[in-house]
């Protein structure tokens, strides 16, 4: 009998590609959960193939009794606000705190692996590192968005579930699928945009003495990637927190000459001023530990930035 598996989520970026490496693998049951509203997320679900769709305000109200209908073999909880901007705590706290809390209580009752995405905004500026294997409650999230990934960690850590669950730490997912996000597109999709529009790249200015103007460094990490590992980790059921990062730095400007190399475009970057409420809360360095991921059996690799890039512009061509 083939497995089935309910992916809230599964109409956005993560989570369309976890379907379609899925799809791959020939799994077809599959009960998507996600809010489509007015967004063209409709799209990334049009190249995919799935036993049923049900939107997330039903969902919510009524996941036990669709949980105990569709028997899945594996729950992958994907769906979330990701929005890094979010200013209303009782919606990200509902969204991203209290549905969390209730899906792993129903998937433990149940003997489901539950897999949830928690995130990368929970080491806040990094000053203790960013190694999965810290103690959650020293983290200090630099936004609401992060705090509620945090404080599911949190409760799962209490409730002991963190035997038995598995939370992983995205850090900068980007690729195909992502452009209903809006302002939370990526850089690389943002940028191809902009290259496409005006053959120039606009890129943030630096206000840190250690970091000149596009020297800002992230792990950045394509969501092929993304699912491969999620995949990975649900399967060999390694249950804890999983930071899903390369464990390497590269610099805005290394994502620019990527992104022009992969356009055939020559380089043209202007260095714009930060708006103001993103100043005191910006990261200028995030990196991956890996060693516990890697300790978990995960042989594929990850795709380099300029592979990624190229293969997402690729992608964006067709």
């Amino acid at each position: 009998m083939k497995k089935k598996f309910l992916i809230t989520g599964g109409a956005g970026l993560i989570g369309s590609n976890i379907i379609s490496f899925l799809n791959e693998k020939k799994f077809e049951e599959i009960l998507v959960i996600d809010h489509i509203g007015n967004s063209e997320k409709w799209k990334n679900l049009s190249r995919l193939k799935f036993s049923d769709y049900i939107e997330k305000e039903k969902f919510n109200l009524e996941y036990e009794k669709i949980i105990k209908s569709f028997k899945p073999d594996y729950l992958i909880h994907e769906g979330a606000c990701s929005s890094t901007t979010e200013t209303d705590g009782t919606y990200l706290i509902q969204n991203n705190f209290e549905l969390t809390k209730n899906l792993a209580e129903v998937c433990l009752k149940k003997e489901i692996p539950f897999i949830y995405a928690s995130s990368a905004a929970t080491y806040g500026l990094g000053e203790h590192g960013y190694s999965d294997e810290m103690e959650i409650n020293k983290l200090r999230p630099l936004n609401m968005y992060g705090y509620s990934k945090q404080l599911f960690d949190l409760y799962a850590q209490k409730k002991g579930w963190l035997k038995k669950i598995t939370g992983l730490k995205y850090f900068n997912v980007f690729g195909f699928g992502e452009a209903h996000k809006g302002d939370m597109r990526s850089v690389v999709l943002k940028g191809y945009e902009q290259i496409s529009e005006t053959g120039k790249l606009k890129l943030f200015k630096s206000y840190h003495e250690d970091y000149k103007d596009g020297e800002q460094k992230r792990d950045f990490l394509y969501v092929k990637d993304a699912a491969k590992i999620t995949l990975h980790l649900l399967f060999q059921k390694k249950f804890g927190l999983y930071n899903v990062g390369r464990g390497i730095a590269e610099s805005w400007n290394d994502l620019a000459k990527a992104l022009f190399q992969a356009m055939k475009k020559e380089w043209s970057v202007d260095y714009i001023d930060m708006p103001g409420f993103l100043k005191p809360n910006y990261q200028y360095f995030t990196k991956a530990d890996p060693t516990k991921l890697l300790g978990s059996g995960y042989k594929d690799g990850f795709t380099s930035l300029e592979q990624a890039i190229q293969d997402y512009v690729d992608l964006l061509k067709t």
